[in-house]
């Protein structure tokens, strides 16, 4: 990505179109996260650092002119794939 080092999960490079599936544990999803009973502030802090290179990432993507597109994982269930699919695809030939 023009010597932008960053892990996409998939990427269309010509149409600079970034695609993220975030878990919803390690994203901290805000209907499905909920932390460990043992070790809780650790692991708050640990998802709260997830979440903030999270948005650290986008925001260089987007300064580069890339559109990002970020869905949760149980964005897939039932017919997610398939409206995904829509928004990717309209992003693309944007």
């Amino acid at each position: 990505m023009g010597g932008l080092r960053c892990n996409v999960d998939v990427v269309f490079v010509k149409a600079k179109v970034c695609v993220f599936v975030d878990g919803c544990f390690w994203h901290g999803c805000p209907i499905h996260f909920r932390p460990p009973k043992t070790n809780m502030e650790w692991w708050k802090e640990k998802i709260q650092d997830n979440i903030d290179r999270d948005n650290k990432k986008t925001e260089i993507l987007a300064s580069n002119g890339y559109t990002v597109l970020r869905f949760w994982e149980h964005d897939f269930r039932g017919n997610g794939v398939e409206v995904a699919a829509r928004v990717i695809a309209k992003a693309v030939r944007a």
